[in-house]
């Protein structure tokens, strides 16, 4: 059940109702007795959905669930150093790049 904001138009005093979505709005307000309480919109609150029973995280296939938990496994082992060491980037950039030529056309003799 959600939680509304109210403000009293005769004593401007503000406050909240827990209430199902069904009921009606409040009208007394509860500090001075009138009939002059109206809800307030708010921006209300986000919804999170963690950990199990929800659909997504429950009624996965079978597949689904074995590639997730090699996904963690191969996280998990290249975070504890066990991944091969990798050649520096200067080694690569030698090896790739093709050494400069300078050329020298020969001179046109007469």
């Amino acid at each position: 059940m959600p939680t509304y904001d109210y403000l009293c138009e005769a004593c401007e005093h503000q406050f909240e109702a827990f209430q199902s979505i069904k009921d009606k709005p409040l009208k007394k307000c509860p500090a001075c007795g009138k009939p002059k309480a109206r809800r307030l919109i708010g921006a209300g609150s986000g919804l999170i959905f963690k950990g199990s029973g929800f659909y997504i995280t429950d009624h996965r296939s079978s597949d689904y669930k074995q590639k997730a938990e090699a996904e963690v496994k191969a996280a998990s082992g290249s975070s504890t150093g066990e991944s091969k060491p990798e050649a520096s980037p200067k080694s690569k950039d030698k090896e790739s790049s093709p050494s400069p030529k300078t050329s020298k056309k020969p001179a046109k003799s007469a």
